[in-house]
């Protein structure tokens, strides 16, 4: 059966204003849409755009949890929440392309007669008509036929009555990522909680890690559609992608033991024992080549619309300033070793700024309180380009922190804030 095969057609990028800040796929009819993060450069071709969106869904998997896993409902409903196992339905996928469209099937044992072979002795002795051989006085058996195993695929077995139901699901939702056309109707096959116990079994005296890995995604999704409500409906994705681009910003920037930096609070009650509480947390804090920089990863609009009201405010722009003073004396930092920056996303391609690079920046905030004299006193604004910060989280950060490293300090060579005009 074919298909819509262009594939741009099920795209949108989110504008992350309200009711446009779901990250990921979703379908609420026969047509299922996949909606990018804001700053997000759609490739040319079909094909990079399947990649894109299969890699879309890997990011997803991996810095989301079930918590973030929620879709904001009508306000008088409660969140929802997106239990859809889609790696479970593209590795039925993979699978199946990967046997260039064949189905898993089973083999039953057979043994035949032939020359060559595997001999099943037992059964070779019982069945074939040996040459005698005398040599002197001892006499030698000598067989030129043998009786071999051999293996018959069996495609009537339930095992693959239920792949060729989970294949034909899975192209329904996820196929048209991959091709235009749909595999053949599955077929008579078992019933659901039927096709959960066999595979049970399957998975119980299966050795091979190719097969139980399939028959894994097989029970995740059959599981999945016996307890959904819905055939068309499924979601797999978040409306708080700012997690995600936290998380991001951490991986790759982030120092490890980051804990050592925040600065704590407590109160110092009279009654009981004193309290501690959490301390304030930055992002993340990047260390390379001897200086700090303190990094709150903000997933704002800014870097789209070029609007300053999208920009951090002013509690914001005071806690960097609070992470700032608490590292540069717990460190006895110089000022030129100690740095703040807010990461918003934006996208290289088409921006404002006529920017260029995966790393810009439009300027940095200050408070008129401050003197400003300090590095760390002067935020700088750093857009990044998402789609690039989604494929380079992963191998040696050196490169990234040395170019937002630069990035960060350039604008601090120039010359100092001026003092705010008086007010009138």
């Amino acid at each position: 059966m074919e298909r819509d095969s262009d594939i741009r057609t099920r795209c949108h990028v989110n504008s992350n204003e309200d009711g446009d800040r779901f990250v990921g796929v979703k379908a609420d009819s026969d047509e299922a849409i996949v909606y990018f993060p804001i700053g997000y450069q759609l490739p040319e071709t079909d094909a990079e755009i399947r990649t894109d969106i299969k890699h879309l869904f890997h990011v997803l998997s991996e810095f989301t949890e079930k918590q973030d896993r929620l879709l904001a409902m009508n306000k008088f409903e409660a969140p929802q929440t997106v239990d859809f196992p889609i790696n479970a339905y593209l590795e039925v996928i993979n699978y199946y392309l990967s046997k260039s469209g064949q189905y898993y099937v089973e083999t039953d044992p057979s043994y035949i007669t032939s020359a060559r072979g595997n001999a099943n002795w037992p059964k070779t002795f019982r069945n074939q008509t040996p040459l005698i051989q005398q040599n002197g006085n001892v006499s030698s058996l000598i067989f030129t036929q043998f009786t071999v195993r051999s293996v018959t695929p069996n495609d009537t077995k339930l095992i693959t009555q239920i792949n060729r139901f989970c294949v034909y699901e899975s192209f329904e939702k996820l196929g048209w990522l991959y091709v235009p056309t749909m595999p053949e109707q599955p077929g008579p096959h078992p019933d659901i909680k039927t096709c959960i116990i066999i595979l049970n079994d399957k998975l119980a005296h299966t050795n091979d890690d190719k097969d139980k890995k399939l028959f894994k995604a097989m029970k995740d999704m059959l599981e999945y559609m016996d307890e959904k409500t819905s055939e068309k409906q499924f979601y797999f994705g978040t409306d708080n992608f700012e997690g995600v681009w936290e998380r991001l910003i951490d991986r790759i920037f982030g120092d490890k033991d980051k804990d050592k930096y925040f600065p704590r609070t407590r109160w110092l009650l009279d009654y009981g024992k004193y309290k501690e509480k959490r301390p304030l947390m930055p992002d993340s804090i990047m260390i390379y080549n001897g200086k700090y920089y303190v990094l709150d990863a903000k997933y704002y609009r800014y870097g789209w619309t070029g609007n300053p009201v999208d920009l951090p405010n002013a509690s914001s722009i005071n806690k960097q300033v609070t992470y700032g003073e608490y590292i540069q004396r717990t460190k006895s930092l110089a000022n030129g070793s100690l740095f703040n920056a807010f990461l918003m996303p934006y996208n290289m391609a088409d921006n404002y700024f006529g920017l260029t690079k995966p790393f810009g920046n439009i300027g940095e905030a200050v408070g008129d309180w401050r003197s400003n004299k300090q590095n760390f006193e002067r935020i700088q604004g750093i857009v990044v380009d998402t789609r690039y910060i989604m494929y380079h989280y992963t191998g040696s950060p050196q490169k990234f922190k040395i170019a937002l490293a630069d990035c960060i300090e350039a604008v601090l060579l120039r010359q100092a804030v001026p003092p705010p005009k008086a007010q009138t």
